[in-house]
């Protein structure tokens, strides 16, 4: 009887703990501020080998901008951006992705990108390196250094939501598509 405390203290932590560690975190921009601008290389996008502003280039368009830190890179995290890129390619119109991926070594990551796109058969992302720091653009990003993924919806020019995920499966890809597919009328 007297472990009787401690066992409901296990039992609510274990309740609770696999919900609080797939959490979201604080990560992007606040929603309605301006899209900073975003130079990237682009390694199986639309402007595949070349550096882009993707920003610039997609202007008013709905875009969803995936920050993916290379040392966090995991199967679940290929589901995510697969599942999304399958709802952003059925969807049509102008909506697309941009995969961000924030490394060290950009060299081996623009090696890599492509094997990734042939193994995950993407359709409607581009696969780019930021070629900054490994934390991520320093102007108005705001990526947060926990998050495995933090993605963007953008339409207009203007971010609309953002999310960090701590987390990144097949499971959340709800919570970003209901964002971009309003943004894409």
């Amino acid at each position: 009887m007297r472990y009787l405390p401690v066992l409901f203290a296990l039992f609510a932590f274990a309740a609770v703990t696999p919900h609080a560690l797939a959490e979201d975190v604080s990560s992007g921009p606040d929603p309605k501020q301006k899209v900073a601008p975003l130079k990237v290389f682009d390694v199986t996008g639309e402007h595949a080998s070349q550096q882009v502003d993707y920003p610039a280039k997609r202007g008013v368009k709905p875009t969803v901008y995936l920050f993916v830190p290379a040392d966090k890179w995991s199967r679940p995290t290929a589901r995510f951006i697969r599942k999304l890129d399958e709802l952003v390619a059925e969807h049509g119109k102008d909506l697309y992705m941009v995969a961000v991926w924030l490394t060290e070594d950009k060299q081996k990551s623009k090696t890599y990108l492509p094997r990734a796109q042939r193994s995950i058969k993407l359709k409607a992302t581009a696969l780019t390196v930021f070629e900054g720091d490994k934390s991520g653009p320093a102007e108005g990003w705001i990526v947060n250094p926990d998050a495995d993924v933090t993605a963007v919806v953008a339409v207009k020019g203007k971010v609309v939501k953002s999310f960090g995920f701590v987390s990144a499966n097949e499971t959340v890809v709800q919570k970003v598509w209901k964002v971009a597919k309003a943004a894409a009328p």
